[in-house]
């Protein structure tokens, strides 16, 4: 494991190990305990020599704003459109069980979790819509796709390349 992968960025405290990101999220969510929170997971990727996947973790405080953390990590190039959107899924649940864990330990785990995935908006990725789905739901998330999946498509991408 890189040390990339190791740790998460925030755009306001920089590098993060997980532990201090759910410090900053316990302070966030105590400034106003009684606001309503959706946590939301994102995978985007930028295909290079290699994949570079970028997966954002954001605390939306319903009608308040948000933070947000991401991580990066790169894979060996990848060979087609559905196995790139895999991986993105992928990355995205392994992240939304380590929240969920950390949650469940802080005492926050009826929180809403949302799993942006970045399919939908062209005709490639409508076919993978099903499968990537499929295995959000089944891992028992929430599924959001294009055009709503900002988590994916506007906040993780900001950071891919």
């Amino acid at each position: 494991m890189t040390d990339q992968q190791q740790y998460f960025i925030s755009p306001t405290h920089g590098k993060l190990e997980i532990n201090e990101v759910f410090n900053k999220i316990t302070q966030f969510i105590e400034q106003e305990k009684e606001r309503n929170y959706v946590f939301i997971v994102g995978t985007d990727s930028f295909l290079d020599i290699n994949l570079n996947l970028v997966t954002a973790v954001i605390v939306h405080k319903v009608g308040a704003g948000a933070i947000y953390f991401y991580r990066k990590k790169e894979i060996p190039k990848v060979f087609s459109l559905k196995q790139r959107v895999l991986y993105e899924a992928t990355m995205s649940l392994e992240v939304a069980s380590l929240v969920t864990y950390h949650l469940s330990k802080n005492g926050l785990s009826e929180v809403r979790l949302e799993i942006h995935l970045d399919v939908g908006g062209s005709a490639e990725t409508k076919e993978i819509i099903k499968d990537v789905v499929g295995m959000v739901l089944g891992n028992g998330f929430l599924a959001v796709v294009k055009p709503d999946a900002f988590g994916a498509s506007n906040v993780a991408d900001r950071h891919t390349k």
